[in-house]
């Protein structure tokens, strides 16, 4: 082996250890109050979710949500959602009034996106500029929920992987974005099956008794099912 090539694995190996000093267990007791710091800093991080692995950052900050874009390589026109903790939040950001608390309550949480006009409260003009609606997803997975409830802010939200990529359920499937994120939390496998790649089912529910389907993800006939019963039409 020559001497640039020793160089080269000497630097590729660096870099490796500086990647793996970014990835921190979800289990780790001090890993929600590091990631709420992160995001108030203005990183994006990358985090499980009951579905696949996702981006996140500051929904309220301008400059982490086109960092958030410039890291995933995605047209800005294409919308993100946000995440909270609790169906009071969902209802403080998004436009909830006609939506009964029991179907909320059968909904999320869940791997579903409800799409909502946005409330007054989201206000930053640089997620989802120039259109009105905003989908907000509550994961039915602890980690994320508790940094939501730390960070107390609403959380962009997108998955884990450049545009046009299959979407991620190990954080090894996206190790070639580590070295741009604020800090990967490692909450394992999400799961063996293939479906899970398909995310969240996402529904448009801003007006009253009517649903329609952005996209069908996970547990989708469910769902459907679930809004008949409220008498809301699907379309």
């Amino acid at each position: 082996m020559n001497f640039n090539c020793r160089i080269q694995r000497i630097i590729r190996r660096k870099m490796y250890h500086q990647s793996l000093s970014k990835v921190v267990p979800t289990k780790n007791p001090e890993a929600v109050q590091l990631a709420s710091n992160l995001l108030k800093s203005g990183e994006v991080i990358a985090v499980p979710t009951d579905t696949i692995y996702g981006l996140t950052c500051s929904a309220n900050d301008p400059e982490a949500i086109k960092k958030l874009y410039k890291i995933k390589g995605r047209n800005e026109e294409k919308p993100v959602a946000i995440c909270v903790s609790d169906f009071s939040d969902l209802r403080h950001w998004g436009c909830a009034d006609h939506l009964s608390n029991q179907l909320i309550a059968q909904l999320l949480p869940g791997p579903v996106t409800i799409v909502l006009d946005k409330s007054e409260h989201l206000n930053n003009p640089f997620i989802n500029p120039g259109v009105s609606k905003i989908g907000i997803r509550i994961p039915d997975f602890a980690f994320i929920r508790n940094v939501c409830r730390a960070f107390n802010q609403p959380m962009a939200l997108t998955s884990a992987n450049l545009s046009s990529e299959r979407s991620a359920l190990n954080i090894s499937e996206f190790s070639h974005l580590w070295g741009k994120l604020g800090c990967v939390f490692d909450g394992g496998c999400l799961s063996e099956a293939e479906s899970h790649r398909l995310g969240s089912t996402v529904i448009d529910l801003s007006e009253t008794n009517r649903c329609k389907v952005i996209r069908e993800g996970i547990n989708f006939k469910a769902t459907i099912e679930l809004l008949k019963k409220f008498d809301i039409i699907t379309e």
